[in-house]
């Protein structure tokens, strides 16, 4: 590789990086976003079992159930950045090894 590929590889890849750090706060708003809803709704979903004389030890369960779509969600939203924090984690890599391969060419 010439040091100018590897210097746009680089430059590509730290654009890259720059803008999944942006997206990640996304991601991560979005999972607290989900998770409030979640809750909120699970809490009302509670209230409304307790009031129709729903067994006690049964309504956590059947509320849970009943939300399945709003945890299915916030889950959803939880492994998305997970995956946003690995891919980021991987551009990290790439450039590190790019600089490495630079630097053993400058050395040449």
């Amino acid at each position: 590789m010439e040091i100018l590929n590897l210097s746009k590889e680089i430059y590509d890849s730290v654009t890259r990086l720059e803008k999944g750090s942006t997206e990640i706060f996304n991601l991560a708003k979005d999972l607290a976003e989900k998770e409030r809803d979640y809750r909120r709704a699970l809490a009302h979903e509670i209230i409304r079992l307790k009031g129709e004389g729903e067994k006690i030890t049964l309504i956590s369960d059947i509320a849970r159930g009943l939300l399945a779509d709003e945890k299915f969600e916030r889950d959803l939203a939880e492994e998305r950045l997970k995956a946003g924090k690995a891919s980021l984690e991987a551009i990290q890599v790439r450039i590190n090894g790019l600089q490495s391969i630079l630097r053993y060419q400058n050395e040449l």
